[in-house]
C-alpha cells in the first residue's frame, strides 16, 4: 500500500437497476484528524487542512459490489463516478462497498470503503438544501459564512431548532425503523467539506443520508468556498430524480438564494414525482416572491410550505399524512 495515496469514497445510493458512487482519489492529501476545540485557531488550522491537497488525476480504480468488480479512472480533478447495473436483486439497506486505486501494472495502491443505500420503492425520500436550510451559515454574505465555518468546528455549528426533530420524524415516517426513509442532502459546499458535514449532521443527530457537493477546492480558492451556479445544484438534485423514477420526493430548501427557484421548476415538469416542497423563509423581503413560486407548486397539485421555524413545518407535514 502506498500511504501517501488515499481513496475517499462518499455515501452512495440506487436500486438495483441503477446503482451511483462517488469518491476522490488523491497522491496527497493533509491529515486532518479534527480536534473539537473552542480554540478559534485550533478550528482554523483544521479547516485550512481540509483544502490541503493534490487529487490523482486520471488514476485506475476498481469497485468491488459484492461479487461484481468495475473499472474506470479518475478525472483530473482526482474525481470518480461508478453508475452500474446490479447482477441480481439487492435488498433494501445500506451496502458496503469498495473503491481500489491500481498503479500502471494494476497493484493496489490503497482501498476506501463506503456505503450505498437503497430504498424501498414505497418509501418517501427527501431532499434537503444543508446551508440555511438545517444548518444556520449565513450563506447569502460570504463574512458571514466565512466566519461560520472559520471559527466553530462540527460539534459547535448550530442546526436550526427543531429541524433534527423534522427529519427525525421524517425518516421513520410510514416505513420501518430499521429501514428509514432516504435523505439526500445537496449542498453548495464543496466535498472538501465531507467529513466536517458528516459530523456535524451525526452530532445534531439528524438522518444519516447521501451527500451531493460541489466540485473540490484548494486551499488558495478557500475564500470562495459555497460558491456555485444554480445550474450545478439542478443538476445534483436531477440526478437523484433519474435514479428513482418511481419514488416519491420531498423538497426542503430556503429563500437564501435559489431553492424556490429550483425546486418549483423541477415540480414544473415532473408534478407527479413530488409530494411536497419545504421552504425555509430566511430573508422575509423575500417573502411574496417566494409565496409566488409556491403558489406555481401548489397549482400543480404538490403541497407548499413556507415557514419560519420548523415546529411550523412540523405541524404542515402532520396535516398533510407526512408525518403519522
Amino acid at each position: 500500500m502506498n500511504k501517501s495515496v488515499s481513496v475517499k469514497v462518499y455515501h452512495g445510493y440506487g436500486h438495483t437497476q441503477n446503482l451511483v458512487v462517488y469518491g476522490h482519489v488523491f497522491k496527497r492529501k493533509a491529515k486532518t484528524q479534527q480536534i473539537y476545540s473552542n480554540n478559534i485557531f485550533v478550528n482554523i488550522v483544521h479547516l485550512f487542512k481540509l483544502f490541503i491537497l493534490k487529487p490523482y488525476a486520471f488514476v485506475r480504480v476498481r469497485l468491488r459490489f459484492f461479487e461484481q468488480v468495475i473499472d474506470n479512472k479518475t478525472e483530473a480533478d482526482g474525481f470518480f463516478k461508478f453508475e452500474w447495473k446490479a447482477d441480481y436483486d439487492i435488498p433494501a439497506g445500506w451496502h458496503d462497498v469498495k473503491v481500489e486505486a491500481l498503479d500502471e501494472h494494476g497493484e493496489i495502491l490503497n482501498v476506501g470503503e463506503g456505503k450505498i443505500y437503497v430504498p424501498h420503492i414505497t418509501q418517501y425520500a427527501f431532499i434537503s438544501d444543508v446551508d440555511d436550510t438545517v444548518m444556520i451559515s449565513h450563506s447569502a454574505t460570504i463574512g458571514r459564512r466565512l466566519r461560520e465555518l472559520f471559527i466553530k468546528n462540527p460539534h459547535t455549528r448550530k442546526t436550526f431548532p427543531e429541524a433534527a426533530s423534522h427529519y427525525q420524524q421524517l425518516a421513520l415516517s410510514h416505513t420501518e425503523s430499521n429501514q428509514p426513509n432516504p435523505f439526500f442532502y445537496v449542498s453548495s459546499s464543496e466535498w472538501n467539506l465531507y467529513d466536517y458535514l458528516i459530523e456535524t449532521f451525526k452530532f445534531n443527530k439528524l438522518p444519516d443520508g447521501a451527500f451531493l457537493l460541489n466540485t473540490l477546492k484548494r486551499w488558495k480558492d478557500l475564500i470562495r468556498t459555497g460558491k456555485t451556479g444554480h445550474e450545478g445544484k439542478l443538476l445534483r438534485v436531477m440526478r437523484i430524480l433519474d435514479a428513482f423514477p418511481n419514488q416519491k420526493f420531498i423538497f426542503f430548501g430556503d429563500n437564501s438564494q435559489q431553492d424556490p427557484e429550483i425546486y418549483s421548476s423541477i415540480v414544473e415538469k415532473y408534478p407527479e414525482n413530488i409530494e411536497a416542497v419545504y421552504i425555509r423563509n430566511i430573508r422575509p423581503e423575500k417573502e411574496v416572491e417566494s409565496r409566488g413560486l409556491l403558489k406555481k407548486v401548489e397549482d400543480k397539485g404538490v403541497s407548499a410550505c413556507l415557514f419560519n421555524s420548523s415546529e411550523e413545518a412540523i405541524e404542515h407535514s402532520k396535516a398533510i399524512g407526512l408525518i403519522q
